[in-house]
């Protein structure tokens, strides 16, 4: 059963404390999750009508707390004991103290977790909060070019069922105080000048370069899907077969993969004009962004799943898109899969080192043999040769050619995988010899 904790809060029912309990977490280092429709013991007991709850829940979050919330929470429906609730995610902000608009960065309108419950917070911790607030955000620097346009974005929006209006600059807060474009808007915007590259390296270091992509110079949105495009091609399937069974794996788990390349493109540090590095190796994949940790994270915040958005700005427009599924989702969606020590963590840079799921002597499917010929199933095919072996060991190509109605020039390539792969040996001379499966 849920409890509440330093970031779990429930309320039976959507109240008049609401902006108290989001401020709180948006001022707390993790951020939090608040539940509407549970009561103080963790029993559901739902709620009448959620829809039209969700609306002002994400109304309220919106005009009544400031600095601006866009990017930093999620609003989603979730079934405990087949019961519907509402689940609100809360990132923490960057631009601490967060507050009630009406009462202002005060004692009464600023507030924090502590425990189980949401305080207030001291003069002395608002005053210490705002000396270390981040001014420096994507949001308030004027992008280079103010001669933009969104044709890609806006097609983005439309292919979800989303319309951007004459006024989506400001909604999407595209414009810096003074109303010019800002660099969020330039990275969105139909041409910029950020390339993200893709560089492909025949051995396990950077001696040999066989491939260098950029993808860029265009919408962050669609330069992602290229990225993503071009590393699901390479992230091939491999098969391990032994004459039991056949084990088939992609290089990288697909889904940890993606979430990577999304979170080393939407939590990069664009200010410095550094965009993250995919390098592919023979047997790994290291993504790389700039940035470093947040200031006042530590690696513990960092994988604990909660979302601590470098640039709110662009995570809204990502989550708006399709391209991030709710706050915080990423991470856990990794760590389900690969261990913490993938992650290397510097001052100024966050890689993530993918190493591939079977050997490199394993088979690739359907992409081709050494003579560029197409594989395709021949993974079954060299487990039945591996069955034959196993009931005959001095069986001959010609009579295996036979039994399985295939060429004894295809027999022969299958052989040849198989003892390159190291899954048989020859044991003797060709004429008087044997083969002795070794997997």
């Amino acid at each position: 059963m849920l409890q509440e904790s330093n970031r779990i809060e429930f309320k039976v029912e959507l109240n008049d404390k609401l902006e108290k309990e989001v401020v709180a977490f948006l001022n707390n280092k993790e951020g939090g999750i608040l539940y509407i429709g549970v009561d103080n013991n963790g029993k559901p007991v739902g709620i009448s009508d959620i829809d039209s709850t969700q609306l002002k829940i994400a109304d309220r979050i919106k005009n009544n707390i400031l600095p601006s919330t866009l990017g930093l929470f999620d609003i989603v429906t979730e079934e405990i004991d087949n019961i519907s609730v509402i689940k609100i995610l809360i990132s923490s902000g960057l631009e601490k103290p967060y507050y009630k608009k009406r009462q202002g960065m005060s004692p009464n309108g600023c507030f924090t977790r502590m425990g189980t419950s949401s305080q207030p917070m001291s003069t002395a911790m608002i005053d210490d909060l705002y000396s270390k607030r981040i001014h420096n955000t994507l949001r308030n620097i004027t992008s280079p070019r103010q001669d933009l346009t969104f044709a890609q974005l806006k097609i983005y929006y439309q292919e979800r069922g989303l319309e951007l209006n004459e006024k989506f600059a400001n909604s999407l807060e595209l414009l810096t105080p003074d109303g010019k474009f800002n660099y969020v808007a330039y990275l969105l915007a139909d041409e910029n000048g950020v390339s993200i590259k893709v560089a492909k390296y025949a051995g396990t270091d950077k001696v040999d370069l066989i491939e260098n992509e950029e993808y860029g110079y265009c919408s962050l949105i669609k330069a992602t899907h290229q990225v993503l495009e071009k590393l699901k091609i390479e992230n091939v399937t491999r098969a391990r077969v032994t004459n039991t069974k056949r084990v088939e794996k992609n290089l990288i788990a697909p889904i940890p993969m993606r979430e990577a390349v999304i979170n080393a493109i939407v939590h990069s540090d664009f200010s410095r004009e550094i965009p993250p590095v995919f390098e592919i190796f023979n047997d790994k994949m290291i993504f790389t962004s700039y940035g470093g940790l947040l200031p006042g994270q530590s690696k513990e915040d960092f994988f604990s799943c909660s979302s601590m958005p470098r640039n709110r700005e662009l995570m809204r427009v990502f989550k708006d898109v399709g391209l991030v599924e709710q706050l915080g989702s990423g991470m856990s969606r990794i760590l389900k899969e690969y261990d913490k020590s993938i992650f290397h963590i510097s001052e100024h840079f966050i890689k993530v080192e993918f190493p591939f799921s079977l050997p490199k002597d394993t088979i690739i499917i359907a992409n081709g043999d050494d003579n560029g010929n197409e594989i395709g199933d021949d993974d079954s095919e060299m487990m039945k040769v591996l069955g034959l072996l196993e009931k005959n060991a001095s069986i001959t190509a010609k009579q295996m050619s036979e039994q399985m109605d295939i060429s004894t020039r295809k027999v022969s390539r299958l052989i040849k995988a198989l003892k390159e792969s190291g899954k048989i040996i020859r044991v003797g001379s060709d004429r008087k010899g044997y083969w002795k499966i070794t997997q």
